[in-house]
């Protein structure tokens, strides 16, 4: 088996392509500019070209260090990671929570700090993958899910709340009187363009006793923060799911429209290893979790 360079060697090229600089990459590794210089000299060597062009104090990568770097750099990467998460202690007070990231940005952050305050030891770390997934594989303790539970029979799951669509639009587009299909008529349907919120607008229009408007002719978006945004930018109105948007309504940013819908496809669920329960990090989530979305029901 041909020998392979040195994980030191690895990590110190990723380290000089990354700042540019041999010795800003001794100072992030810990080591002398020499021990730095030698390690890519013995790369080079072994690999039987040069990964870096010199000019003065500066070294940039060339064509082949370039290359080289888009490979190695993400697997040294997943090594860090894989090797972090190993090294976790059973009674480390870090909990990776994983959110859909509208949740993430419209209703975790702004409730960040009466977390803190409610369990000033829990480290939280959020994560925002979509879909079903591992949680060990991933490394997620707890997810809130925004769906249904049925890809999530292996975990335990406990519902925080339903979910309801509501339609907003910003305050300076209403006026005395206006009907939701008037301020259809007048502005444009913004829509989230992804599986998650298909059924949105058809949902709420259903409840409503409203046409659905033709999405393709109105403004899309491929996300839901970002079609919240174009919202409270007087762009048009949006359907989406009203805990997104809750502290933008009480802050005035947007206005509710006509009446709420119960979404029948989507519903707010804690899930997490069964085992994780006996955790007391876990606990202190779910309990405030529970008395959080208790207040919304």
């Amino acid at each position: 088996m041909r020998k392979l360079p040195p994980l030191k060697s690895l990590y110190t090229f990723v380290a000089v392509a990354e700042t540019g600089s041999m010795t800003e990459a001794a100072k992030e590794l810990n080591v002398s500019h020499s021990a730095v210089s030698q390690a890519i000299k013995a790369l080079e060597t072994q690999l039987g070209q040069p990964l870096l062009k010199r000019v003065g104090r500066q070294v940039t990568l060339n064509s082949v260090g370039r290359k080289y770097y888009r490979k190695v750099a993400p697997a040294l990467e997943t090594i860090v990671h894989a090797t972090q998460g190993l090294m976790v202690s059973p009674h480390s007070q870090r909990i990776t929570l994983n959110m859909v990231n509208s949740l993430a940005m419209h209703w975790w952050i702004p409730r960040m700090q009466n977390f803190n305050q409610y369990a000033p030891k829990v480290d939280v770390r959020i994560s925002t993958l979509i879909g079903h997934f591992s949680l060990e594989e991933e490394g997620v303790d707890v997810a809130i899910i925004h769906g249904k539970t049925d890809e999530w029979l292996d975990y335990y799951c406990e519902k925080l709340a339903i979910d309801e669509l509501v339609m907003v639009c910003h305050p300076d587009l209403l006026r005395d009187g206006i009907s939701p299909t008037e301020l259809l008529a007048q502005y444009p349907a913004i829509a989230a363009a992804n599986d998650r919120r298909k059924h949105d607008w058809q949902v709420w229009c259903h409840h409503n006793g409203l046409a659905v408007p033709d999405i393709s002719k109105n403004l899309s978006f491929s996300a839901s923060v970002q079609a919240v945004q174009a919202c409270i930018r007087k762009l048009g109105v949006f359907v989406t799911h009203r805990l997104f948007i809750k502290d933008d309504v009480e802050q005035g940013l947007l206005v509710e429209i006509g009446d709420a819908a119960l979404n029948p496809f989507q519903d707010f669920y804690f899930a997490c290893r069964i085992d994780s329960l006996k955790s007391e990090n876990v606990l202190l989530l779910r309990n405030w979790l529970r008395a959080e979305f208790d207040g919304l029901n």
